[in-house]
């Protein structure tokens, strides 16, 4: 139950802020950067964490379902677990997202992509150090 909520948790919150910077670049707005303008990407950041967390809870609990079950395989060492859901994630991400806008490239599927590897690879991390160390049953 640990392991859900600690991806509910931060995969919307670390991954909505990545998305917000993510977009504001490919829009160009990160071309001259002042003060001010970090200050109003934080306050948007802000105001819109209520819809980051409603459109971003279910992919992250989906994610932690992943985790979950690769978890419970013997064989599969943590760190190739935080991959294969970082994996998932960054694939994921770049369909949901990078398809939405224009503009195509490396870049732009590094950008979105990052958006849910990051997120996913924390909280795996994350569940790893909090809720593996307990010895919960693994299946063979």
């Amino acid at each position: 139950m640990r392991r859900y909520l600690i991806f509910g948790l931060v995969g919307p919150l670390i991954g909505g802020f990545l998305l917000l910077i993510a977009n504001t670049y490919m829009a160009g707005y990160w071309d001259e950067t002042s003060a001010s303008e970090v200050a109003t990407l934080f306050k948007v950041f802000v105001s819109t964490l209520q819809y980051t967390y409603m459109f971003g809870i279910l992919p992250a609990l989906m994610l932690g379902a992943i985790d979950d079950i690769i978890y419970h395989v013997k064989r599969v060492p943590p760190v190739i677990r935080m991959l294969l859901v970082g994996a998932i994630a960054f694939a994921t991400t770049f369909y949901l997202y990078g398809s939405l806008e224009n503009a195509s490239g490396t870049r732009q599927v590094l950008l979105f992509g990052f958006v849910g590897l990051i997120p996913a690879m924390l909280s795996s991390w994350w569940a790893h150090k909090v809720y593996d160390k307990e010895g919960h049953p693994r299946l063979a």
